[in-house]
């Protein structure tokens, strides 16, 4: 006989069902593990002999064989534990042969047999849900296999018995403390209570508006930034207040769409980075370090786990000191800033994640931030200037909407009163923005492309009559035309204006600074 147990494989953020398949024969003791597993797999048969020997419970000394199908797909991971160890209950007699029939089971196991939290448990529960089975998971993990949206089948329209005893586990969720608990509740002794989806509480507060003093003009960009969802550049001086600006961002923008809510959640639960378990409408924002690699950036690596790109899938992507990344790490997110995915292909690897982000950067104009300083003068001008700003690829620099100067505080404007519109003022405008782009059909207007594009954004006669000499003198690429577009767009949207005006086709082309020799040149 041999008992088998559903689990799953990640590739990405998809889904791949597995197979545990367990055979107990007659022969010379052993306890092989087959079907390509990694180390943190064949590490397992320790830990299941542990939590089998805490329940008092002891292999039989027979060849004990585990094959993981499909043999030919790599795995990796300890959330195959648990399959293992309900099949290895099954094939000895502990548990009934159909008791585990509908479910899908992940979850690591401590030597005591305390069920551990694992990654991916929501991907797991969404793709059971549409493969009409339960799941069974660690405790700490309920809450998220909760969210997976089971749609429940009715039994009485099932061809056979075996398809009606699924049935009736279909949106079922197992998840136990220990391995203990979920025996005894598979055997009747014991229930286990169904976990609760909860949202988290949104307590959080987002640095005001308010606190900045000056920098109006840069206010103003981070707006049509957030009302659009478009990509922003600033460049200034140390102390100008750019990480300021960008950290107060995510409090202009407005919560995220239930959907949009599961695929954030989905890819954080794959990096296990959900926490509690819990999901939030809070955008993410994500500010890595300038020393971040590649494959921190964009995901990859020896597991092919999500990076800092696809953790920002809805959010925002916050880069400060831009030109210190490494170009090979830059580079890498100009596809995703076009497509909104992330196609990592590694020898042991083809995945693809989701990556559809708002690029903010922030920038000294040169190494010293001391070029346009005219007391502290930068010996090196202009050639400082230029060569810093060239290490941005025209490619990359033809991918940002909006690009300011942020120019430093005068004293004048540190001895002022705090501003009268807070973060709050503004974010209303925002909200109302995207309503507005919302009921175009569309998420944001940096996403309109195409057809769709040239029906909303085209500019009345005086409009297109500036873009079409601002294209011959700026010498705009036909993605800069497009974004200009875009950015038109969206000032319209925040007057509530139906038609692009020039007036707004003038301030979309203020935002469209001129590319650095040094990076026309890269």
């Amino acid at each position: 006989m041999v008992a088998r147990v559903r689990t799953v494989a990640f590739q990405g953020i998809d889904v791949v069902p597995i197979d545990v398949q367990v055979q107990i024969a007659p022969g010379m003791p052993a306890f092989s593990l087959v079907g390509l597993p990694d180390k943190a797999i064949g590490e397992s048969r320790e830990r299941v002999r542990a939590s089998l020997a805490a329940l008092g419970l002891a292999l039989p000394p027979r060849r004990i064989t585990i094959n993981l199908s499909p043999a030919d797909l790599a795995k990796e991971g300890s959330h195959y534990d648990l399959p293992i160890a309900l099949a290895l209950m099954t094939a000895i007699g502990v548990l009934p042969a159909d008791a585990l029939e509908g479910y899908v089971v992940l979850g690591e196991l401590a030597l005591d047999g305390a069920i551990t939290r694992v990654a991916g448990v929501l991907p797991t529960a969404v793709h059971a849900a549409a493969d009409g089975r339960g799941v069974i998971c660690p405790a700490s993990c309920g809450g998220e296999a909760a969210w997976g949206g089971f749609d429940h089948v009715d039994a009485a329209n099932e061809d056979d018995e075996a398809a009606a005893r699924r049935a009736t586990r279909c949106g079922e969720v197992l998840a136990a403390p220990s391995l203990l608990a979920l025996i005894n509740h598979l055997k009747g002794a014991q229930v286990l209570s169904p976990p609760t989806a909860t949202l988290r509480g949104e307590e959080t507060r987002y640095p005001d508006l308010a606190d900045i003093k000056g920098q109006e003009t840069a206010k103003r960009a981070l707006e049509v930034a957030a009302a659009g969802g478009h990509n922003l550049l600033m460049i200034g001086p140390p102390g100008a207040g750019k990480s300021m600006l960008a950290a107060r961002l995510p409090g202009l923008l407005p919560p995220l769409e239930p959907d949009e809510a599961l695929e954030v959640s989905m890819i954080a639960s794959l990096a296990g980075e959900l926490g509690d378990g819990r999901l939030t409408r809070r955008r993410p924002f994500r500010d890595p370090h300038h020393s971040a690699t590649l494959q921190a950036l964009v995901g990859g690596g020896l597991r092919a786990r999500p990076g800092e790109a696809s953790l920002a899938h809805n959010g925002v992507l916050f880069l400060d000191e831009l030109p210190e990344f490494a170009r090979s790490a830059l580079e890498s997110l100009r596809q995703p800033m076009e497509t909104g995915r992330i196609s990592v292909a590694r020898a042991n690897a083809h995945v693809t994640f989701p990556a559809r982000f708002q690029l903010v950067a922030a920038m000294n104009p040169c190494r010293c931030g001391d070029i346009d300083e005219p007391t502290r003068a930068c010996g090196r001008a202009p050639r400082c200037g230029a060569d810093y700003q060239g290490r941005i690829s025209g490619p990359l620099y033809d991918r940002i909407d909006l690009v300011i100067e942020v120019p430093p505080v005068s004293p004048a404007d540190l001895t002022l009163p705090p501003p009268a519109e807070s973060s709050t003022d503004v974010a209303a405008r925002v909200a109302a923005a995207r309503a507005i782009q919302r009921g175009r059909g569309t998420r944001c207007n940096a996403e309109v492309d195409g057809e769709a594009l040239a029906q909303v954004a085209t500019p009345d006669a005086d409009g297109r009559a500036l873009l079409s000499t601002a294209v011959e003198r700026l010498k705009l690429s036909a993605r800069g035309y497009h974004r200009v577009l875009r950015v038109a767009r969206t000032l319209a949207d925040l007057d509530g204006c139906d038609a692009v005006r020039r007036l707004h086709v003038a301030e979309a082309l203020s935002w469209r600074r001129p590319q650095p020799r040094a990076a026309l040149a890269a």
